[in-house]
């Protein structure tokens, strides 16, 4: 029989570290590779679903602890496969957690979006660059509320539809040197086309930025200002539905097939009126000009680099319909800007939709922000309940990790966006004081008070380890706390930023950019069990081990760091230290033991640790 470690040391995914191009064009000869302890395996199998048999891997290498298996396959449809393999007189079969490997051709996410440092700004809400184009006390009334400016240090109220601090462009632009100095490589920025309201999810003209944001000149200026900067910028494309101002609703002027209309009410997104269902398949005009919007935000004089698409799932009127239009729309999209980014806003399984033909990316809820907030919080991401069986809870947290990260194909996962906080739910430094409710039902000190922010900077931590495109979503660097849709929607607190946390996402910034595994290195799960996780991620030339503890106790831990392709007796040192609301960056060598990592983490700590490969330097 094959023994534990033998079992342990079995692994490969769908990295550049185990198929020779994640992102193959079709045709293409892959090379697929599995590791196994040395000795321990005979015979191993490559068996693609729906083909009788198996391809015979052949043994290339043994190295170390390991034995290196490979096999070529010329990559024609797309393939979901798995590995059967012969040790002494048992069979067994190694997949993804319990799910076939996924390889697709002519996916062509764009690589500068895989595991590329984000930032979420909500526009009113950032900074205000040009007072002269602030929306005025009762210019309009929207939705029987009159038009309101806010003052900067003014508290969010309940009904914020209508009230404006006059964050805009110019704002941002003014803030360049801040997003680079943050390390930030993208920006997402929420709807910015004109809209009579503070979040502009209820569009009035899809071609022309909000006068109270700026203008299409500046908004190419920005974007080229980013460019030379190195970041990039993608907008939200609110495509599922329109705002009730917009001229499409106007029937009588030759718009009749925009919406869809039942007597003299058309239909409303959720039931909301502001938000008028778009009727593609009833209006092949009104489909044509959507695709056209699609390829002139990310055309000349603008350049975007691409889409945030608002309620993706929700467009259209079947699900046969909704696949078609992402697919003409990637393709629009596409053939104007061949490195422009298409990420969906999407709740629940969406592997219907990344095949390749549709979407890029999603904003990743079910393989991070829900299971990672239920593990340190207790709190569900709205901040609406506490649960007590799901705080700590590190085997309910592992399951769910490898059940949602299986279902998204490599270069998916690699590039999907990764937050603590957005603009939909609560800020998570509020969670971490464990207390459910909303502005209206606690007020703006409930989310204010007892925060935990050694807490903060295990999830900090975790968000810029983890697979995927850390995002941070505007001032949760600074500290902002606040419960979810109006309150996650302060302005950003220029001036009275938390510093500790301002210094440590910087800190995160550098190490993800000089330890190439953060980006794309493999990840494997070392230990997950009440209160304590740990997880490695690793490519040829690095490995990195990252360890929390997230109870009131120190907790000992042995972490078989040799699964991470680290040497028996090699050192490793830590290069990060989080704990009592603070963090520390100084070296600390150790040596593991036969392979084994032992250390003591502090109450509500994470540590990561750093191992370079063929050297002993840090």
């Amino acid at each position: 029989m094959i023994n534990k470690n033998a079992h342990a040391a079995i692994f490969s995914d769908e990295t550049r570290n185990f198929i020779s191009n994640p992102q193959p064009v079709r045709g293409e000869v892959v090379t697929i590779s599995l590791r196994t302890f040395k000795g321990s395996v005979q015979a191993a199998k490559l068996v693609i679903q729906g083909r009788a048999g198996g391809l015979c891997l052949a043994k290339a290498r043994s190295e170390g602890l390991f034995d290196y298996w490979q096999v070529k396959y010329k990559l024609d449809t797309p393939i979901r496969y798995h590995f059967a393999l012969q040790a002494g007189g048992e069979h067994f079969v190694y997949n993804k957690s319990g799910y076939d490997f996924i390889l697709i051709p002519d996916f062509d996410t764009p690589e500068w979006a895989q595991g590329a440092i984000m930032y979420q700004i909500f526009v009113d809400r950032f900074y205000n660059g040009e007072p002269e184009n602030d929306v005025q006390d009762d210019q309009y009334t929207y939705l029987g509320l009159p038009a309101k400016r806010m003052n900067w240090d003014e508290p969010v109220e309940f009904l914020d539809i209508a009230n404006f601090y006059g964050g805009d462009l110019a704002g941002i632009l003014a803030k360049i040197g801040y997003l680079k100095d943050l390390g930030v490589e993208v920006i997402y920025l929420t709807p910015i086309f004109a809209s009579p309201s503070s979040h502009k999810y209820d569009i009035s003209d899809y071609e022309q930025v909000d006068p109270h944001f700026g203008d299409n000149e500046l908004l190419a200026n920005l974007i080229s200002t980013c460019h030379d900067n190195g970041i990039k910028v993608i907008l939200d494309g609110v495509f599922n539905h329109c705002g009730h101002l917009h001229k499409w609703v106007k029937r009588d002027e030759g718009y009749e097939d925009y919406l869809i209309w039942n007597g003299n009410q058309y239909e409303a997104w959720w039931g909301h009126d502001n938000h008028p269902k778009l009727n593609f398949e009833g209006s092949p005009e009104l489909y044509e000009e959507m695709m056209k919007i699609g390829q002139m935000w990310v055309s000349k004089p603008y350049n975007a680099d691409g889409w945030r698409l608002d309620v993706a799932a929700d467009l259209g009127q079947s699900r046969e319909f909704n696949h078609k239009f992402w697919r003409d729309f990637r393709g629009r999209v596409k053939a104007a800007n061949p490195d422009a980014f298409i990420l969906a806003e999407h709740y629940g399984d969406p592997h219907d939709w990344l095949d390749g033909t549709q979407w890029d990316s999603i904003m990743n809820y079910d393989a991070f922000m829900e299971p990672m907030s239920w593990f340190f919080t207790g709190m569900q991401k709205h901040s609406e309940s506490y649960d007590p069986n799901m705080l700590n809870n590190g085997e309910g947290f592992k399951n769910a990790m490898d059940y949602f990260m299986a279902k998204l194909p490599y270069p998916a996962l690699a590039s999907a966006m990764n937050q603590l906080s957005n603009h939909d739910h609560s800020r998570f430094l509020t969670r971490t004081n464990m207390r459910a409710g909303r502005l209206h039902t606690h007020g703006r000190d409930a989310a204010d008070s007892h925060h935990n922010l050694s807490v903060m900077l295990s999830a900090i931590t975790m968000q810029f380890t983890w697979q995927g495109s850390p995002t941070i979503y505007y001032g949760d660097e600074a500290g902002l706390a606040g419960f979810t849709d109006p309150d996650n929607r302060r302005p950003y607190p220029w001036g009275s930023e938390n510093q500790t946390l301002l210094a440590y996402h910087k800190e995160m910034s550098h190490l993800r950019k000089t330890l190439p595994p953060l980006r794309t290195g493999s990840q494997i799960f070392l230990h997950a069990d009440h209160g304590t996780l740990a997880y490695a991620r690793f490519d040829t030339t690095h490995a990195i081990i990252c360890a929390y503890n997230n109870t009131p106790h120190d907790k000992h831990l042995a972490l078989a760091a040799w699964r991470a392709d680290i040497p028996i007796n090699a050192k490793i040192t830590r290069i990060i230290l989080t704990t009592n609301n603070t963090f520390a960056n100084t070296k600390t060598p150790h040596i593991l033991d036969q392979g084994t990592l032992f250390i003591t983490l502090p109450p509500h700590s994470s540590a990561i640790y750093h191992h370079e490969k063929k050297s002993e330097k840090i």
